[in-house]
């Protein structure tokens, strides 16, 4: 008896729509009259230009690198330089600092100003003073050196920069990962979460309302100062791996915070998270996780509260209107290097929470969910 082939579903009108335009802008003699005929003229200029962003994107990136470590920005801070002066205090040969101005003009770092000096552009503006960005930007050179050859990753995945850099990410036992393992990452979090911990408290006024919070994955304790700035009589748990623990312990304990704040230090994987606080937070701790430890994750943390209890889900989001290639591209590929982990979108993360038991589940707005989004989910009484 011979197995019977399903019937192949006509395609739909969408279909049939993509599948003409993909035949004409495929023929060079459409893309020949596009670029002269005036009505298309402008969005064939478009698409060329953004499929040349896309292949030039890696040397924007070293450009801004290069920027950060030779620290024009912080040169800038106090006002417009010359291209000589800029030279000399970077130490750089004049053609090649004129090289780096120009492309750096171009990108919207740098503005020309009057008397053949240089400012901060739009983009620049933001990076004076801001450490934690700029770490990001630098910490980005190891990724970049995992993708110098794409198609090996995806294929053979294997041992690389970003795997060896996040030690817990592929580590049988994280919890005995000693200090000096990760000391790295804990401090460029450190460095990078003071702008993500006031978007996600902007978006959850409901803080102070709360007895005890508990930061699972917390680092070195920033998302926690920034709580206890807001909701003084707040409770602090820190949980994280035992030598990311110490290291959030001491910082607390710098922060004047040792008399409200404890740091635990455990794996969710091997054991339950501890209990009694009314209020869990994942502030980016999520994606890095692969489905099922994700799912146990939050079935932890559902343990771990009271009826009424409330966990804080922070992280980006996969599919955020007007930043999609964040999510699937950047964070896809990030995770893939680092070897654990995925972008999720909202109506995912919801079904997990679901799964972990969570009932009500809400999301606040956040003012850059490029940055950032938030899930609110309660453990039903």
């Amino acid at each position: 008896m011979s197995a019977t082939v399903p019937a192949e579903a006509a395609p739909s009108w969408r279909d049939r729509a993509l599948g003409l335009r993909d035949r004409l802008v495929s023929d060079p003699r459409f893309r020949r009259l596009a670029a002269r005929f005036p009505p298309t003229r402008a969005l064939a200029r478009r698409r060329a230009g953004a499929l040349f962003d896309l292949c030039a994107g890696f040397v924007y990136s070293q450009v801004l690198l290069a920027c950060v470590r030779l620290r024009l920005f912080d040169l800038l801070r106090d006002g417009p330089l010359t291209a000589a002066e800029i030279a000399a205090r970077a130490r750089l040969p004049p053609e090649s600092a004129a090289r780096l101005l120009g492309a750096a003009v171009s990108l919207g770092l740098l503005d020309r100003r009057g008397g053949g000096r240089y400012g901060l552009g739009p983009l620049g503006a933001a990076l004076p003073g801001n450490d934690g960005l700029a770490a990001m930007i630098e910490h980005h050179a190891i990724l970049y050196a995992d993708l110098a050859d794409p198609v090996a990753l995806l294929r053979d995945g294997g041992e690389t920069g970003l795997s060896r850099y996040w030690a817990y990410a592929r580590e049988a036992a994280p919890a005995g990962l000693a200090e000096e393992r990760v000391a790295d990452y804990s401090a460029l979090m450190a460095a990078s979460q003071a702008m993500i911990a006031e978007e996600v408290l902007d978006a959850f006024p409901g803080l102070a309302r709360h007895c005890a919070l508990m930061d699972v994955g917390g680092g070195e304790g920033a998302f926690l100062m920034a709580a206890a700035a807001r909701a003084p009589a707040l409770r602090l748990v820190l949980f994280d791996l035992p030598g990311v623990a110490a290291r959030g312990r001491a910082a607390l304990a710098r922060a004047g915070l040792a008399a409200r704040a404890e740091a635990v230090g455990g794996d969710f994987r091997a054991g339950a998270l501890p209990h009694g606080s009314d209020l869990v937070s994942l502030v980016r701790v999520l994606h890095d996780h692969d489905d099922a430890q994700a799912l146990a994750l939050l079935r932890a943390a559902h343990d771990a509260l009271p009826p009424g209890g409330r966990l804080l889900l922070a992280e980006p989001m996969a599919g955020t209107p007007g930043a999609e290639a964040m999510g699937e591209a950047y964070f896809g590929f990030y995770l893939l290097a680092m070897g654990s982990g995925r972008p999720r979108g909202e109506g995912e993360l919801r079904a997990f929470l679901a799964r972990a038991g969570f009932g009500r589940v809400t999301a606040p707005r956040t003012r850059v969910p490029l940055l950032v989004r938030v899930l609110v989910a309660e453990r039903a009484g």
